[in-house]
């Protein structure tokens, strides 16, 4: 017999623990970036939530090299790496040789992505005080994330992980 009901809705991740933390966290990211996602799609806007980091950052900011965005936003040089390919891709986002070092790129807003940070300022205000409301209703997850991250500075999983082992 085939079961054809429909999935449990993580569960099981929920049942793991502290032990899924990471999937938990991934889980939470991919539901608001998906929420948003919608959001854009409602208002027939082309816009990934996934970009909307470096576009705020060269918003704000004009040109910025990949690196400099990368430890503005506390991700990989990789993760902004792949979202410039996109941007570029879609007209976003053009890249200049950094005249300081030739090898690396500065990367700017285009005129069409000047005009869709304009058109989207009111969208990310929206979902800015949507994310303030949600944190106040869950009772400031915001400071347990920051509680979180104090102590992976301390010892990352990977320490606490070695650890463990050596104790067994």
């Amino acid at each position: 017999m085939v079961d054809d009901s429909p999935p449990d809705s993580g569960d099981d991740t929920r049942r793991s623990g502290a032990a899924a933390i990471g999937a938990r966290l991934r889980r939470l990211s991919e539901r608001i970036d998906r929420d948003a996602g919608r959001l854009y799609a409602e208002l027939d806007v082309p816009f990934e939530q996934r970009w909307f980091g470096v576009v705020d950052q060269l918003n704000r900011h004009g040109p910025r090299s990949v690196g400099e965005m990368a430890a503005a936003l506390g991700v990989s040089h990789v993760s902004v790496s792949q979202v410039r390919q996109a941007l570029v891709a879609e007209g976003l986002v053009a890249e200049d040789r950094d005249p300081r070092d030739g090898r690396s790129r500065v990367l700017r807003l285009t005129g069409d992505g000047r005009a869709l940070a304009r058109r989207l300022a009111p969208v990310w205000d929206a979902l800015s005080t949507a994310a303030i409301e949600l944190n106040a209703d869950a009772q400031d997850p915001l400071a347990a994330l920051d509680r979180l991250e104090a102590a992976l500075d301390e010892a990352s999983i990977l320490e606490r992980a070695r650890r463990a082992l050596d104790r067994a």
